[in-house]
């Protein structure tokens, strides 16, 4: 199911792909980063796909409650909140020209990034302390994005507990 936007989708299956036509998403960065100054152009890559990852979550009915949390062991870049778990994403995005691997952005993904994740998460937690919302489970799930050279969405793919 779409809510009014063709790049996010509402789905109940674990894993799920929504494909679209041309919708431009070049100008959807952070208005702050701007603000900032000229930004790296994988940063600034980046920051698009978490903002798309952010705005697919909440389409989905989950809560962000933290981006970009900094850790000695990298970025923490999304964290939600869904009825029955807390919810850690690793949000991956690309540029693709031509045909895509198999695992498209989730290639990023391997064993080191995966334990790197879990270590973020159990700062981020500790953090928190007791102002941690609580919930029964916790989950690790990665959106892999790849946008056309000219920015435009082509594929967003959310595989839930993914690690």
């Amino acid at each position: 199911m779409t809510y009014g936007h063709d790049d996010v989708t509402n789905s109940s299956q674990p894993s799920h792909t929504r494909l679209t036509r041309g919708r431009s998403v070049a100008g959807m960065e952070k208005t702050d980063a701007n603000a900032r100054g000229a930004m790296d152009p994988r940063r600034r890559l980046g920051a698009l796909g978490e903002s798309l990852a952010r705005r697919h979550l909440e389409a989905r009915g989950l809560r962000v409650v933290d981006a970009n949390f900094r850790t000695k062991h990298g970025e923490l870049d999304l964290v939600a909140l869904d009825p029955g778990c807390l919810v850690f994403c690793e949000v991956k995005t690309r540029m693709v020209a031509g045909p895509v691997g198999d695992l498209g952005p989730f290639a990023a993904i391997g064993a080191h990034k995966r334990r790197k994740v879990r270590l973020m998460a159990r700062e981020w937690l500790t953090a928190r302390g007791s102002d941690a919302p609580w919930r029964p489970e916790i989950r690790c799930d990665a959106i892999g994005i790849e946008l056309d050279p000219r920015g435009r969405l082509v594929r967003l793919e959310h595989l839930e507990g993914a690690f």
